[in-house]
């Protein structure tokens, strides 16, 4: 859970910095006594953490890019995990636990301060943010259903905004959606399409163990072809292809086409082997392998208008 993960980096973070970061670096609070392992406990701390001036946040993070000071880094990840509990709080109303957010959250934090380059002039928060909001957007599109609901570029922004730029709780008009579609830059027929997966939800294909008759379930409502009348007409009519009907026209057929057709083709075992091939039938019957595959041509010929004339 973030809440273990991040007090033992806390418990690490507040051992004896080197002398010339503890300088720069504020103290920070000690964990609350009472009600340690707690969500609430964690957002106290981090509320409680004090902020890192531009000065020092400069001199940590350039620290950090210059020799790679695990100690450095902390404490910008540290001061700034505040910011974390802030944007998570942001998602709440996707269903996904606070604390799952946080965590995520903090995984973009620690990339943020990893790739954070102090030179370019901008406080550490403003780039932060975006790294924070990625992660977080990424667990949501893996977590919020057990099918992913959004996968191109579009979606996305339509995932994250539709809803909350939708202007009733109805179904969107076709001249909402026009709009929606203008101000967010995207086609009207993917807000449509998102408008459905979002007022959709997951259901279990086989339902529960309810022996209630009035329950149904998805695969319930499937239909059955094997049963359908014209299907077992078919199906019948090519079991006797293949059984009765086959024999029949093999039968018709002289010995010696019947064993070559029968050794080239219905000898074959489960595992594709045992059928001759025409040089091993050549060789049996003292004929060229031309010959082989002349009676062999011939004799399916002859099969195949008997079957034909059997199913007409």
């Amino acid at each position: 859970m973030v809440q273990k993960k991040v007090f033992k980096s806390q418990m690490q973070a507040r051992q004896t910095l080197p002398a010339a970061q503890a300088a720069a670096s504020p103290a920070f609070p000690m964990l609350p006594s009472l009600g340690v392992g707690t969500l609430d406990a964690y957002i106290s701390y981090v509320n409680r953490v004090p902020m890192l001036s531009a000065a020092e946040e400069l001199h940590l993070a350039q620290e950090f890019r210059r020799s790679e000071n695990v100690d450095a880094a902390k404490t910008l990840v540290l001061s700034h995990l505040r910011l974390v509990v802030s944007v998570a709080r942001q998602y709440l109303g996707y269903g996904i636990p606070h604390a799952d957010l946080i965590q995520e959250g903090n995984v973009g934090l620690m990339k943020a301060v990893k790739r954070y380059d102090p030179d370019q002039g901008a406080r550490l928060v403003s780039y932060a943010i975006h790294w924070i909001k990625a992660e977080i957007h990424e667990y949501i599109l893996k977590n919020w259903r057990l099918v992913k609901v959004a996968t191109t570029k579009a979606q996305r922004k339509l995932f994250f905004n539709l809803r909350s730029n939708k202007p009733t709780l109805s179904a969107l008009t076709p001249s909402e959606v026009e709009a929606l579609a203008k101000a967010l830059d995207v086609k009207g027929s993917d807000v449509k399409e998102m408008e459905m997966r979002l007022a959709g939800g997951d259901i279990a294909l086989e339902g529960d163990d309810n022996d209630d008759e009035s329950a149904y379930a998805p695969i319930q409502w499937l239909a059955d072809s094997s049963q359908e009348p014209t299907e077992m007409i078919a199906s019948a009519d090519a079991d006797a292809l293949q059984g009765p009907k086959l024999d029949q026209a093999l039968m018709a057929l002289d010995e010696r086409s019947r064993n070559i057709v029968q050794s080239r083709w219905l000898a074959m075992d489960a595992d594709g082997n045992g059928t001759k091939t025409l040089h091993d039938l050549a060789s049996e019957y003292g004929i060229s392998a031309e010959r082989v595959r002349q009676i062999e041509t011939s004799a399916l010929k002859k099969m195949r208008g008997m079957l034909q004339a059997q199913a007409a």
